[in-house]
């Protein structure tokens, strides 16, 4: 999930760093058409531009296609991920291997894809979920679910019931692992694997809380 002021800007992050890359390159065009400016002040401002072009496209390349960092503004996913925690997100691990029950992934969220979402990925395509009292049933058999939630008890205490629902193929059953207090597939329905953005690898602020996501 996204900052909430650059929720609020006009242009998507690429769309930005791509217009910040025109505007140095307009600029690298006029400083080195403009003769007034000695030769050598002309060739250091020069060279600070394309350092600066270069950044921007290696930025635009990494956004697109390696990693991006994602915010999070909200509880679902305690004890896993804390409000205020920043962490990065792999958008090259599905580009090799499906996604697997388990993983904690950011999607585009199914009802206004605007949205970035942070969830847990429970149930894949082809299978039956149900939760019965708070305990997961994949194909009516209970999962041993290795990660954290909320709750000691697990979801028990909040008497969360569930389906059967079977997950249409190339679909993901999602939840968030505060299951007492997070808006997931329970609600929005299944995530279409195209709406995926990438795996969550690691919590990178604030410095106590750095580490690997499990």
């Amino acid at each position: 999930m996204r900052l909430e002021f650059l929720d609020r800007l006009p242009l998507s992050i690429p769309s930005l760093i791509l217009l910040l890359a025109g505007v140095l390159i307009v600029a690298r065009l006029i400083v080195r058409r403009t003769y007034v400016i000695p030769p050598a002040w002309r060739s250091s401002i020069v060279e600070t531009l394309d350092a600066s072009i270069f950044a921007a496209v290696l930025s635009l390349l990494i956004i697109t296609f390696v990693v991006q960092a994602f915010f999070i503004p909200s509880g679902s996913m305690e004890p896993t991920l804390a409000i205020g925690d920043r962490i990065l997100v792999s958008k090259f691990t599905y580009r090799f291997g499906p996604v697997r029950r388990g993983d904690v992934i950011v999607f585009h969220y199914p009802l206004n894809p605007s949205k970035d979402f942070v969830k847990r990925v429970v149930a894949l395509g082809g299978e039956t979920v149900e939760l019965r009292d708070g305990v997961v049933l994949i194909n009516a058999s209970p999962i041993s679910e290795l990660y954290p939630t909320a709750l000691a008890s697990g979801d028990r205490a909040c008497t969360s019931n569930y389906g059967p629902q079977k997950v249409a193929v190339g679909q993901i059953f999602v939840l968030g692992d505060n299951r007492c207090n997070s808006d997931d597939s329970r609600f929005f329905g299944f995530v279409p694997d195209e709406n995926v953005i990438g795996k969550a690898l690691l919590v990178y602020w604030p410095l106590p809380r750095m580490g690997v996501v499990h």
